[in-house]
């Protein structure tokens, strides 16, 4: 990919951070070169979307956040972003209404929670790659790596 096509890239993407996660935590996978002063840079997609699923884990499994809402509200809150907006977008992918409990360490659900936000984050991706801009081998390689499988 040339520099000039990389740049034409949501910024989530080229960071290989689709979730746009802010620097503050030592993720594993973290390039040793952090070009973004706001956001995190990845050395690959795979430790990004990690990264994502991890801090839904912690969503869960800290703060007791148990609906999309609960989730997205802290994920995207509304001082930065439309966050009913986002809401409905990420239960309408997934399937579900938005203040219904989910249990997101199940790897199907946490794979679809997380490939809903990529898409709200970036957009959908430009023809000749995936709607959510990653195949689905690399989404459920991170699941296992959050989940500790793998």
């Amino acid at each position: 990919m040339t520099v000039t096509t990389l740049e034409k890239l949501p910024r989530g993407i080229r960071n290989n951070n689709p979730g746009n996660l802010r620097h503050g935590d030592d993720w594993q996978g973290l390039s040793d070169r952090q070009p973004d002063t706001a956001f995190c840079t990845f050395d690959d997609p795979v430790y990004g979307l990690r990264a994502m699923m991890r801090t839904l884990l912690s969503y869960r499994n800290k703060h007791g956040l148990r609906t999309i809402r609960q989730a997205i509200g802290r994920w995207a809150p509304p001082n930065e972003n439309d966050t009913d907006a986002y809401v409905q977008s990420v239960a309408r992918r997934c399937g579900v209404d938005p203040d219904a409990a989910v249990n997101w360490s199940e790897p199907v659900m946490m794979v679809s929670i997380t490939r809903a936000i990529v898409t709200h984050e970036n957009g959908r991706a430009p023809a000749g790659r995936p709607a959510d801009w990653y195949e689905p081998a690399i989404y459920s390689k991170a699941a296992r790596l959050a989940l500790g499988a793998g």
